[in-house]
């Protein structure tokens, strides 16, 4: 079995590290209407699609959370980050779905 090529953290580490405070930017790389649907508090959304044009608006020193739907989007996004030089970027593993499980605030969609 293959070790993926990136970072990642669980849901419920994440929740963990909310809710004690530690400074993390949530990336978002989900479509608007998925955002509008179901989002973890704090999240700055850039869509995948927007995502070469609007990189500098990223802190690449930045302890930084990819988040999509289900992890997929967010293992591709945070593997293009650490090949930007971003050092410290973290694929949220099962995305928003699993993260909801931990979090009942965020609400599951399909």
């Amino acid at each position: 079995m293959r070790t993926p090529e990136y970072q990642s953290i669980t849901p419920s580490e994440l929740k963990r590290r909310l809710d004690a405070g530690d400074s993390l930017v949530l990336l978002d790389v989900r479509e608007p209407w998925e955002f509008e649907t179901a989002r973890i508090e704090g999240s700055k959304l850039i869509p995948l699609d927007e995502m070469p044009g609007r990189v500098s608006e990223l802190d690449p020193a930045a302890e930084t959370i990819v988040i999509c739907h289900h992890g997929n989007r967010s293992a591709y996004m945070t593997q293009a980050l650490q090949h930007s030089g971003f050092e410290n970027v973290f694929n949220l593993q099962g995305g928003v779905d699993a993260y909801s499980r931990e979090d009942p605030s965020v609400p599951r969609y399909y």
